[in-house]
């Protein structure tokens, strides 16, 4: 087996007679330590608020898709000018709101003759946190058509 020579420096520190660190080495340690933790806190917190947005995001588009189904399988309205559709209030959490909006796709110049095809559009508006803990206003709109 072969025997590994080791400096005096090291030779002095596995058998305990090493002098230690230098106060110069342990602050720069700390420093180096200190920047790298507000590294990762920074990091962290912008990971956090991009997630909180993202989901907000998922939640108005899934609800739109939700309001955008419960509105193709409502009756199709053709007393109205425009067209009424209500949202279904009972899947909405706190904080985002609903406007359903129709219009009568018309392909002649008749205004009241019903062609039998709507426009529907589905906006859902949210709030999200934004610069300086101000509350910015969000939209998700979702466009289909609703048939006879």
């Amino acid at each position: 087996m072969k025997t590994v020579k080791l400096s005096n420096k090291a030779r002095r520190a596995w058998q305990g007679r090493s002098r230690g660190f230098s106060m110069l080495e342990v602050v720069i340690a700390i420093c180096l330590l200190g920047i790298i933790a507000i590294s990762v806190l920074s990091a962290l917190s912008t990971a956090s608020a991009t997630l909180i947005i993202a989901d907000r995001r998922a939640t108005a588009e899934s609800l739109a898709r939700t309001q955008m189904e419960y509105v193709k399988h409502s009756d199709y309205d053709d007393v109205n000018d425009p067209p009424e559709y209500s949202p279904d209030l009972s899947t909405v959490p706190d904080g985002y709101y609903i406007n359903i909006e129709a219009v009568r796709l018309d392909q002649d110049e008749n205004p009241n003759d019903d062609d039998g095809i709507q426009l529907i559009t589905v906006t859902v508006t949210y709030y999200i946190l934004g610069a300086e803990h101000k509350e910015v206003e969000r939209q998700f709109t979702l466009e289909g058509y609703k048939r006879e």
